[in-house]
């Protein structure tokens, strides 16, 4: 038997968060996920300038974090904007 958790963590859209390791609010957002039990992907863009250069591009913005949920890229942590494109409760 599936339960429903397991079932809804198989078709979670993958989530990046681009971060820092001294953001306060990156901190807040990657606790949040993890409280929620979605799986994401971390990527430090103050170590991989790539990834800093790919996130500006990706969100236009410079600062952190940025969360690509699905491709679809949020700006800070903004739980309502998480929650709807996580399609959770």
């Amino acid at each position: 038997m599936i339960k429903a958790g397991d079932q809804a963590r198989r078709r979670q859209p993958r989530v990046v968060v681009f971060s820092t390791p001294t953001c306060p609010h990156c901190r807040s957002a990657k606790r949040y996920l993890k409280q929620k039990g979605i799986r994401y992907t971390e990527v430090d863009v103050s170590r991989d300038e790539r990834a800093a250069r790919d996130m500006a591009r990706i969100s236009g913005q410079q600062s952190v974090p940025v969360i690509t949920i699905g491709g679809r890229p949020v700006v800070g942590f903004d739980r309502a904007k998480i929650d709807r494109l996580l399609g959770l409760n």
